[in-house]
């Protein structure tokens, strides 16, 4: 048996950034975990999940990896390391290796919000960006949060590189690390058929919270709280 609980790292989505954690991280606190949010680079998903990487290489002891939407491609490449005991996905999706968002988006109901998000191109090379309109912040994201939060994650949100759509990742760590998945069932930004195919193609154990919207881990942090510590307590049990 493990003597020390994990440290719990938390992997945010695109257009978001690490704050969108907040009332999990309080939460996670309450209950005597260590915890990291990590500031995506949101650059493309070989570039984010090196930083991952880099950052997982830096902690003692085991991981808890959380991944929100994008973040769920992000910790699915950088899950397999040493360290990494449980995978977590919040409102995200689990791309085999070789397998985008896209090419899962494909065999599903499209998404709403993608045709809608903003395209900022660039003329000196830098990737294009996507970013959400703010007049579609709430209804697609953020549909069961009063107005003013969801104005405030709106205005905090940082720009997605284009091709996280298009990266394939190299490798599926859910594969080799056992999984969980919240499924977000009122989710209008990433359909939920998605999150629930690729969890149960995973194995994961899977909780549906059936009036969460994208932001579940704002709307609810301690429902993924207390899923994200039933996962700690599971793996330093053994």
């Amino acid at each position: 048996m493990s003597s020390s609980r994990p440290t719990v790292v938390l992997v945010h989505d695109g257009c978001s950034d690490a704050t969108s954690w907040f009332g999990v991280i309080a939460e996670l606190h309450r209950r005597g975990l260590t915890v990291l949010a990590l500031a995506n680079p949101l650059r493309g998903l070989a570039h984010d999940a090196a930083y991952l990487s880099s950052v997982l290489a830096g902690i003692e002891g085991q991981v808890v990896l959380v991944g929100h939407s994008y973040g769920g491609a992000v910790i699915t490449e950088a899950g397999s390391a040493p360290n990494v005991v449980a995978l977590v996905y919040v409102a995200a999706y689990l791309p085999d290796a070789g397998e985008s968002h896209d090419a899962l988006a494909g065999r599903f109901a499209a998404s709403p919000l993608i045709p809608r998000l903003r395209r900022t191109e660039f003329a000196n090379g830098r990737p294009t960006e996507l970013t959400v309109p703010a007049e579609c912040f709430r209804p697609f994201l953020a549909a069961d949060l009063d107005e003013e939060v969801a104005q405030a994650l709106s205005a905090l949100q940082r720009p997605v590189a284009e091709r996280v759509l298009s990266d394939v990742p190299t490798v599926a760590a859910w594969r080799s690390k056992p999984s969980w998945a919240l499924v977000a069932g009122a989710d209008r930004a990433l359909p939920p058929a998605i999150q629930r195919f690729t969890a149960w193609r995973a194995g994961a154990t899977v909780l549906e919270l059936a009036d969460a919207s994208h932001a579940v881990a704002v709307s609810q942090p301690v429902a993924v709280a207390e899923l994200i510590h039933e996962v700690a307590r599971s793996v330093t049990s053994k």
